[in-house]
């Protein structure tokens, strides 16, 4: 199973890098049939999909633990870049760490709506986080480009999953009250943590209202919806950088944005890079 796994995350990796693979590395299944969806993700919502059909909040629920897991292992192989002097990411880390913040508060909310009731879906849920981390983490290390498509991926299906559930529950959820973890976490405090996972937008510019249940998976979506911008300006090296960290009237200048071609978004471009300039050095 695991072997498997591992086969055909490389495969998504050939196939999102325009890879040409023959056919004798493994079944012309996989071969004619490279993933438009990455397959652990597809499989993970076919079975939350059966399991979860009439149990709103208990689905949301496990979606949420495993949402949190990508910016866990986006951090623990960023701090192990930086452990061994290769090189930081400073403004990357303050940002998975912002989102992993939102991700919990979603979570917490679930819990706070009974969710978490059943053993069952807590065993689930984190048994699926444990594997999903190490996939990601070894995703990320081999090709941080292809681990932010993969969360691309997950946070739209979590974007489709609530904006389906608000439409066709929104009426039932205007007349609930909102969560108090809900409420406090929208529009109480410091809210620079709030701030800081939606890099497309400047700080202070979004800044929710909560008066209902309605109001709280309104902005939980659309939660899930900065965190999409987020995944998909990172695929691009070196885009990101904390909202503070920009000048208010320095917003659309890119030039702080760009990172020194020496170094490397993972193992597979390092081995790319080796190549290209041992080849330059013998020419």
């Amino acid at each position: 199973m695991i072997w498997k796994c591992i086969v055909m995350l490389l495969l998504y990796y050939c196939k999102y890098c325009h890879i040409t693979i023959p056919c004798t590395i493994t079944s012309c299944y996989f071969c004619c049939n490279m993933f438009h969806v990455p397959p652990f993700q597809d499989s993970v919502i076919k079975i939350l999909d059966t399991l979860y059909h009439d149990r709103d909040y208990a689905r949301f629920f496990v979606l949420e633990t495993i949402a949190r897991v990508p910016y866990f292992a986006f951090m623990s192989v960023l701090h192990m870049y930086e452990s061994f002097g290769w090189w930081r990411r400073a403004d990357y880390l303050k940002v998975h760490f912002a989102e992993s913040w939102n991700e919990m508060h979603h979570l917490l909310i679930m819990e706070e709506l009974g969710g978490n009731a059943w053993w069952f879906d807590r065993f689930l849920a984190q048994h699926v986080a444990i594997f999903y981390y190490f996939m990601t983490a070894f995703m990320y290390a081999l090709s941080p480009r292809m681990a932010y498509h993969f969360s691309e991926c997950v946070e739209t299906h979590a974007f489709e999953t609530y904006d389906k559930f608000i439409k066709t529950q929104g009426e039932e959820l205007k007349k609930l009250p909102a969560p108090t973890i809900a409420v406090k976490y929208y529009t109480e405090g410091d809210l620079y943590l709030f701030d800081e996972f939606q890099t497309a937008r400047l700080p202070n510019s979004r800044r929710p209202k909560i008066e209902n249940l309605y109001d709280v998976f309104m902005n939980i979506r659309d939660d899930e919806a900065e965190h999409c911008k987020t995944m998909k300006a990172c695929q691009t090296h070196g885009s990101i950088r904390s909202p503070h960290s920009y000048p208010e009237d320095a917003r659309d200048d890119d030039s702080g944005c760009i990172v020194p071609e020496a170094d490397c978004e993972g193992i597979v471009d390092c081995i790319k890079k080796s190549v290209k300039d041992s080849g330059a050095k013998k020419k």
